[in-house]
């Protein structure tokens, strides 16, 4: 069955039935430092402690965060819509849903080997140490947790530097975390935070001698940073995902899976449909279904301006327009919609602002294509070389296997909506860092931990 917004809605009542939510914000937080370097000799402390438990002891540590993210899962969606005002709460709470479920563990945590004539060789995975964290304000809880999962695995410790508009939020996460690992007999201080992140405590931990590896999930700004600070750099950055729509695609399970995609969460996730490439001879069938039976409103050419000139600044995108709803968005602009109206579309050349910018907003541009071999021209284009992530609907073989060797994406989605990638109506483990731009792509606990070769010459073999 195609995943569409009655499923999502179906499963938040599910979620929500189950849960036992704690709603407890108020709580003495741990982990939580006012100066750097002692959230730093916090954390190295702690890792100490974590490298000597055995995988098992870890494991406890894991399961209790999955247990205590979905308990907590709709207190972190409201925190999160309401500091940042960004998203909604039920795609929030499946989101959290999805993390506490499909994020590895310790089972990532794999050995290779070789026995032979000349005895025994194992490859094993060993913690980095402290790893030093940057996360964003569009998934700031997620992000925490989910790398807290990976990294621990791992046998790391953490030092978050979160975003300072959603620092509510993450600081309560990585509250979360230290309650766990306390509660499963771990340390404390496996995830430390700051009361009050900036860039000048950044810089500190990307330039501290006990962090031997930064992850940065954000925009290109902090991914290069991370990438010029001389350590060890996974970078998780921007991009513009098109959906090539041919003419060989169910085209109204196209419509339907592009704006479910589109609107989850108002379209923060870095991996959600930005803008639509459809071949000529489709589109016009596209547009109708996404305006008839979709909830997506036709923005004239006036409203386009005025859009372009509301969510776009001349230093980017308009922080009051992000992750908001589509009816917000055309309330901005003096424009009075339906509640059925989620999604806003418009056709344009690919070089509309609107289109050719990586908004995390709902508003889809559709770029016409003369033929195929066109529209896997324009995608490529629109997608800027990010590498990040890309989406077709097209049922011809030949057609996406040359659309996704063209794109050359860490991620490639085909006639599905754009979450299908992370494991929500598709096979796979969950993420919030998709490190694109390093290279490591969808990172779990694995991507945390660095290769060991231990050699056992003429020994051990008994074949």
């Amino acid at each position: 069955m195609a995943v569409n917004e009655q499923l999502v809605q179906d499963i938040v009542k599910e979620v929500m039935a189950k849960m036992q939510l704690s709603g407890n914000t108020s709580a003495k937080q741990t982990g939580i430092f006012t100066d750097m370097n002692e959230a730093i000799a916090a954390a190295k402390k702690a890792q100490a402690v974590l490298k000597r438990m055995s995988m098992d002891q870890r494991e406890k540590i894991i399961s209790n965060i999955r247990k205590k993210t979905m308990e907590n899962a709709e207190t972190l969606a409201r925190m999160g819509v309401e500091e940042t005002g960004m998203g909604n709460v039920p795609h929030k709470i499946l989101k959290h849903q999805l993390l506490a479920e499909k994020t590895p563990g310790t089972e990532d945590i794999t050995t290779t080997a070789w026995s032979g004539d000349r005895g025994l060789t194992l490859i094993e995975m060993g913690p980095f140490g402290v790893i030093g964290a940057i996360t964003p304000c569009t998934n700031p809880s997620e992000t925490i947790l989910c790398n807290s999962i990976g990294m621990i695995a791992g046998g790391n410790t953490v030092v978050f530097n979160p975003h300072p508009a959603a620092i509510k939020t993450s600081n309560f996460a990585v509250s979360l975390v230290n309650e766990a690992s306390v509660e499963a007999g771990g340390p404390e201080n496996i995830a430390v935070s700051l009361v009050k992140p900036t860039l000048d405590s950044s810089n500190i931990m990307m330039k501290h001698k006990d962090i031997p590896l930064i992850a940065a999930t954000g925009g290109p700004g902090v991914v290069t940073a991370v990438l010029s600070s001389g350590k060890r750099g996974i970078g998780a950055g921007a991009g513009n995902p098109p959906a090539l729509v041919d003419e060989t695609a169910d085209i109204r399970k196209a419509a339907q899976d592009i704006v479910n995609g589109c609107t989850f969460d108002n379209n923060l996730p870095c991996i959600a449909e930005k803008e639509i490439v459809a071949v000529d001879s489709v589109a016009d069938e596209l547009m109708y279904y996404m305006t008839t039976e979709q909830g997506c409103y036709l923005a004239s050419k006036e409203e386009q301006d005025k859009l372009t000139a509301t969510v776009l600044t001349a230093k980017g995108l308009n922080r009051k327009c992000v992750g908001r709803d589509a009816r917000t968005l055309l309330g901005m602009i003096g424009v009075n919609v339906s509640s059925n109206i989620r999604c806003i579309v418009f056709e344009g050349a690919k070089e509309h602002p609107l289109i050719s910018e990586e908004l995390m907003m709902p508003i889809l541009g559709v770029v016409r294509a003369k033929d195929f071999d066109d529209a896997v021209e324009q995608a490529v284009w629109l997608e800027h070389g990010n590498r990040h992530s890309a989406h077709i609907h097209s049922k011809n073989i030949d057609h996406i296997t040359k659309y996704a060797k063209a794109i050359d994406t860490a991620i490639l989605v085909k006639n599905a909506p754009s979450y299908a990638a992370l494991g929500f109506g598709g096979e796979g483990f969950c993420t919030f860092t998709i490190a694109s731009r390093t290279g490591e792509g969808l990172t779990s606990a694995s991507t945390f931990t660095k290769r060991r070769r231990c050699v056992m010459s003429d020994s051990l073999c008994i074949r």
